[in-house]
């Protein structure tokens, strides 16, 4: 019996060691993909955004895709909720659902057996609940930024006195009723007005700084994948972010949504 305690101590000793060790990555960002830059940063940089990645008939690869398909569908009945959260963060609606796309389509080719079994046959989009939450995929600790960017009036990122109290939590239980309406399966509404207020509260810090990057959808999409820490305003920024494996390409996350933004995909939904 004693043998038996002594091994099963040292299982849960295994088992305690491994989620503090995972705690520590997400804190100090071990868990965050090293990231590449664009080789069609020139391309984009040119203007000519609609040459990358392009098949040989003229649609951007991954829009000849199932998975694509699938997605738009998904996609379309959360246009009326889509639409109300990019108003009330003061960001164009296709920006958001640019970052949409990226995360998404990432989500389906990572998790291929939910994509078979749930994503294809019901066309909805997939929750996160683990190191980044909801459709958007945003950070606990990137979502407390934001929210903190909008009552800090010393700080870069803030929006003015119009947006201070656009997040106010409605229970003392702040981190559970965070953690609830960012991951909330059936209302997105709150996912998408965080990801509109982060590309708002970027598009501020580098106009600030006299770097107007609000007509660079894949700047911005680049900074949205990156995090704030990574958000240094220069005069001549780069795309790029994590590699995203589609189908037998890898794309970053800049180019990805910076086709979609640029692309006639869902374009009445949607306008630029």
């Amino acid at each position: 019996m004693k043998k038996v305690f002594i091994i099963f101590l040292y299982i849960f000793a295994a088992i305690g060691l491994f989620f503090t060790l995972g705690f520590f990555a997400v804190y100090f960002g071990l868990t965050n993909s090293s990231g590449i830059v664009d080789k069609q940063r020139e391309t984009f940089l040119s203007g000519d955004t609609h040459a990358t990645s392009a098949t040989s008939g003229g649609k951007y690869y991954w829009s000849t895709l199932t998975e694509w398909s699938t997605l738009k569908n998904a996609i379309r009945k959360d246009q009326a909720i889509i639409n109300r959260a990019a108003l009330t963060a003061g960001v164009p609606a296709r920006l958001i659902v640019s970052q949409l796309v990226a995360e998404q389509l990432r989500f389906y080719f990572d998790d291929r057996e939910s994509f078979k079994k749930f994503f294809e046959p019901l066309k909805i989009l997939g929750s996160q609940t683990k190191f980044s939450w909801g459709v958007m995929g945003i950070k606990e600790d990137t979502a407390m930024q934001i929210e903190n960017n909008l009552k800090s009036t010393s700080s870069p990122y803030h929006l003015g006195k119009q947006y201070e109290n656009i997040l106010d939590f409605k229970t003392e239980n702040i981190q559970e009723e965070r953690f609830t309406r960012m991951t909330d399966q059936y209302a997105h509404y709150y996912s998408y007005l965080y990801a509109g207020l982060y590309l708002k509260q970027v598009t501020t810090q580098w106009k600030s700084a006299e770097f107007d990057i609000s007509n660079r959808p894949e700047i911005l999409s680049t900074l949205y994948n990156i995090g704030f820490v990574n958000s240094k305003p220069n005069a001549d920024p780069e795309s790029g972010g994590a590699p995203i494996p589609i189908g037998d390409r890898v794309y970053s996350f800049g180019t990805l949504a910076g086709e979609f933004y640029n692309s006639n995909e869902l374009l009445d939904e949607f306008p630029r």
